[in-house]
């Protein structure tokens, strides 16, 4: 087994996070099941539900994942703020901690050192990981030294001083207040901000958790990623996990035309108004050698499990 990195130091349980993390589902439940039958649901609870829903959920997969995390394309600095805006209303973390443990995940993955390994179960890859703190081996910060390049950014550093009060307001207040526009500060909070960031969070954490156990993998089997169309539609076009493990540089996820993936859209897009710019692709014959080569492999297997054969070298 591989040992944690040197940045990652012994492992600690938050019970805030913990609180929060399974407290906050059963009070928003709860409090959807007493406020529908007394007001209803109203054309703006709704919208302030799937936009947010919408434009949270990019802010991560476009902004903290493909941009930040692998660096997939450049973008305009106002598109920059955009992203990092709508990822802080996701409520996950900052953009440091995020790309840092998402770094580590693809350098180690499927080994001890992978912060949200399948190998320790479903719900730790899920969500139960996050219930730990990564401390300095001296019990302080994190260094953050896989993310050397992100810290020389001053937005993400101020992201990083003062996130939660700046989390806090976007998350909860921005929707309240909205909401009290149309006469409806509880909707506001409840449907843009509690049960939006409830749903926003775990189709986010299945890209970790389903994303590593359901579907196929067609172009590499060396890691747990697998492809699955279905996924897509729950993780923002994250679903076809399998090509993005194989090629994690590229922009894309689902590299068909007819693959549902809005990040790649969103990020395709914003090229047209000059906001992104040098997008990643991964040349199609390397593509094309891969699927082969995994093809070779399975056929290969299977022939040995019906014909019963000794082991065949690929070469």
């Amino acid at each position: 087994m591989h040992p944690l990195p040197e940045t990652v130091g012994p492992k600690k349980l938050n019970w805030r996070k913990i609180a929060f993390l399974v407290g906050a589902p059963i009070a928003s439940v709860i409090a959807l099941l007493i406020y529908i039958p007394r007001h209803g649901v109203v054309p703006i609870d709704l919208a302030l539900f799937g936009g947010l829903y919408i434009f949270t959920g990019l802010g991560i997969t476009g902004g903290y994942h493909r941009y930040y995390a692998h660096r997939a394309y450049e973008a305009h600095r106002v598109f920059q703020y955009l992203l990092v805006f709508f990822g802080t209303m996701a409520l996950q973390t900052p953009v440091l901690n995020w790309a840092s443990d998402h770094r580590y995940h693809h350098r180690h993955v499927d080994r001890e050192a992978d912060p949200y390994s399948i190998k320790r179960g479903f719900f730790f890859a899920h969500m139960g990981w996050i219930f730990y703190d990564d401390v300095s081996e001296d019990g302080g910060e994190r260094p953050f030294e896989n993310v050397r390049d992100l810290k020389r950014d001053p937005l993400l550093v101020f992201q990083q001083k003062h996130y939660w009060p700046i989390a806090i307001f976007l998350c909860f207040v921005v929707p309240t207040l909205i909401g009290a526009a149309f006469g409806r500060p509880f909707g506001g909070l409840l449907w843009g901000g509690m049960i939006r960031v409830l749903f926003t969070h775990h189709c986010i954490y299945l890209i970790n958790s389903a994303a590593h156990t359901f579907g196929t993998k067609p172009y590499s089997d060396n890691h747990s990623a697998r492809d699955s169309w279905w996924l897509a539609f729950f993780s923002y076009g994250e679903g076809f996990h399998n090509f993005h493990h194989t090629f994690a540089s590229d922009y894309r996820n689902g590299i068909k035309w007819y693959h549902w993936d809005p990040t790649k859209w969103l990020v395709g897009g914003a090229r047209l108004l000059g906001l992104t710019s040098d997008l990643r692709v991964t040349p199609p014959e390397t593509i094309a050698r891969a699927r082969s080569k995994q093809l070779l492999k399975e056929d290969a297997l299977e022939f040995e499990r019906v014909c019963g054969t000794e082991e065949i070298s690929l070469g």
